[in-house]
């Protein structure tokens, strides 16, 4: 069982800034494909940002050029850098984890508002 462990989100203006972090436990994350979703209140999940275990990305064409994903085998993170944040990127984000299964974390909540 892979545990998947989402941290960074929180309160932030539009323009600004934030970056989410997703721990993976396991001693096989370099294989895992890694991925961010976000589900905003009465919306499906929907794929931000994916990085497969040879570091090609995919991303949403709502955050192209804004958002970055990014990950450190060596410390079984993955990262998720988000600047120009609009108020549309108002969500909960989650992680997961992908090889032959998908494990998902908690999710954590990102607000983009005065």
């Amino acid at each position: 069982q892979v545990q998947v462990v989402e941290s960074g989100g929180g309160l932030v203006q539009p323009g600004g800034s934030l970056t989410l972090s997703c721990a993976a436990s396991g001693r096989s994350f370099s294989i895992y494909t890694m991925g961010w979703y976000r589900q905003a209140p009465g919306k499906p999940r929907e794929l931000v940002a994916s990085m497969s275990s040879l570091g090609n990305t995919n991303y949403a064409d709502s955050v192209k050029g804004r958002f970055t994903i990014s990950r450190v085998n060596a410390k079984n993170t993955v990262y998720l850098q988000m600047n120009s944040l609009k108020p549309e990127d108002t969500a909960v984000y989650y992680c997961s984890a992908r090889y032959i299964y998908e494990y998902w974390g908690q999710g954590t909540p990102v607000t983009v508002s005065y």
